[in-house]
């Protein structure tokens, strides 16, 4: 006989904190361990993220995948891999760079058991502060004490090195000034152990850097790789299936649209030729599934959930 459920009295308890979702997700990738880890949400208009669309278009698009049509919502999804005994991070996430709903990634590490301590190896993708914010900890110094962090040399050169012009980005002027302040800050605690690299690299055995420019000068996407089982992190090639894979719209914020552009369909045409697991940055948590090719573009197949 079932217990008798008790809903109220002395065992009843009444919570203190908000309930929280998962913001952490376990897989494999043949035999490397890989865990998704939310770092939380960005966003902004989604006019931002869809530049090319008529806002008819657009406004059903959202509409019709129930979204809103006045913010897209962006998923912040960092990848922890364990290589050889490493524990290499794919991303850092944007800290409180890019407004209050991100930064939640060092909790997702605590959840899982870990320390920021704990990372060995950190790889972004490209220097935008939404994947470089949390380098930079409370205190100004480095937020993984004991990681080495490798950055790609042209992104490193451009916003880091030099005065970037930002004027190609959609957003208003007091944006492009803090978004560009928001990077170099970022990259302060880092700056003299910095690893720079060139795309095609196999940084890490398992982990290769593909060209993928346009988005930023040296922005990259990952392929980990095991055996015969791949996994391709697309960085921002595109923001969010609805917008970008779906639709063919191309983000916004991209600084050279043309590489941008052949980059997003060589990138995208390997994925579905070999069916390959893809992992979005931005994409809705965990962000990973798979690319279809489609008359006329292509289509995102979200993965089952594992337990």
């Amino acid at each position: 006989m079932l217990g008798r459920l008790k809903i109220g009295g002395a065992n009843a308890q009444t919570p203190t904190a908000p309930l929280a979702n998962a913001g952490v997700y376990h897989f494999r990738v043949g035999d490397i361990g890989a865990t998704v880890l939310s770092d939380g949400v960005i966003g902004g208009p989604p006019r931002i993220y869809a530049s090319d669309a008529s806002e008819v278009d657009l406004q059903t698009a959202l509409r019709r995948a129930f979204l809103a049509t006045d913010h897209l919502t962006l998923s912040l999804n960092t990848l922890l891999v364990t290589v050889g005994g490493r524990r290499i991070l794919l991303e850092a996430g944007a800290g409180g760079t890019m407004g209050p709903n991100a930064g939640r990634i060092f909790a997702n590490i605590a959840a899982i058991g870990l320390t920021p301590n704990d990372i060995d190896v950190i790889i972004v993708s490209h220097t935008h502060p939404d994947h470089v914010g949390n380098l930079r900890g409370a205190d100004g110094g480095k937020a993984f004490p004991r990681a080495t962090v490798f950055v790609p040399k042209a992104d490193w050169d451009f916003f880091v090195q030099g005065e970037p012009d930002l004027s190609y980005m959609p957003v208003p002027a007091d944006f492009r000034t803090r978004f560009g302040a928001a990077i170099k800050r970022s990259m302060e605690p880092i700056a003299s152990t910095i690893e720079l690299y060139e795309p095609g690299q196999e940084i890490v055995s398992g982990i290769t850097t593909l060209a993928a420019a346009g988005h930023t000068p040296g922005m990259v996407a990952f392929l980990v790789h095991s055996g015969r089982d791949q996994l391709l992190l697309t960085a921002d090639l595109a923001y969010h299936p609805v917008v970008n894979i779906d639709r063919p719209w191309p983000p916004g914020p991209d600084r050279d649209r043309e590489a941008a552009l052949t980059a997003r369909r060589r990138i995208f045409d390997r994925a579905a030729a070999e069916q390959m697991l893809v992992l979005g940055f931005h994409y809705p948590f965990p962000g990973l599934g798979r690319m279809l090719k489609i008359d006329g573009g292509y289509a995102w197949v979200p993965a089952n959930w594992q337990f």
